[in-house]
């Protein structure tokens, strides 16, 4: 049966590509975006019958088009949603798979997809109520849901440490013989993999501590 389809993917070559096969197996794409908000806005003025995101995109560049699909799953939880990532952003996976008791919810790798008509048969699964998961996202969710200190470098818990004694990030720095630039790229990989999200942001050097100190 022909499914109406939005996809967001800011690579051109990427999203074309996409727009090309989902036509060739008899499909509809009702919208094809580069950018997380004209995803939403697209799916809100379309109301496919699935839509196909990826993770990285504007307008920040890192999470977005996944948090577009957690935000519209909890607007339309009925809404199927397929996820293609070159990695598994913490954050917000859990939250996506979580949605809607489960239902109607991919999360694939990229350079994991190896037959077309696999792929296709996956988002006909999933635009049907299926729920398709890579097995390597499931290992990594598994376990990092186990401890989530356990999914920080020696050098990442060795900066946590020193930001729960208080230092600022030009101490940080100092103590660590560090650029301010590996320090703050430190500080973004523990917000992330402590599952802070993006609009915390004035509190999650906080919660980053207090997580340090309950372990």
């Amino acid at each position: 049966m022909p499914l109406r389809v939005t996809v967001a993917e800011d690579a051109v070559l990427l999203r074309e590509g996409l727009v090309g096969l989902l036509q060739r197996f008899g499909h509809q794409v009702t919208a094809a975006v580069g950018d997380a908000d004209a995803l939403v806005a697209a799916v809100e003025a379309a109301r496919p019958d699935l839509v196909v995101t990826d993770v990285r995109m504007p307008p920040t560049e890192t999470d977005d088009g996944l948090r577009a699909a957690v935000r519209l799953r909890a607007e339309h939880p009925r809404l199927p949603v397929v996820v293609l990532s070159q990695y598994v952003e913490q954050s917000y996976a859990a939250r996506l798979l979580d949605s809607g008791r489960g239902e109607g919810v991919g999360y694939l790798l990229k350079e994991r997809v190896g037959a077309v008509a696999e792929f296709m048969a996956t988002l006909e699964r999933v635009a049907a109520g299926g729920t398709v998961v890579d097995p390597e996202v499931i290992q990594q969710l598994v376990r990092l849901r186990q401890d989530p200190l356990e999914r920080l470098s020696a050098r990442e818990r060795e900066v946590l440490a020193l930001m729960a004694q208080g230092r600022s990030n030009a101490n940080l720095a100092a103590d660590l013989f560090i650029s301010d630039a590996a320090v703050n790229k430190h500080i973004g990989n523990i917000f992330s993999k402590l599952d802070l999200p993006v609009d915390v942001d004035g509190h999650r050097r906080v919660l980053a501590v207090l997580r340090f100190l309950r372990s």
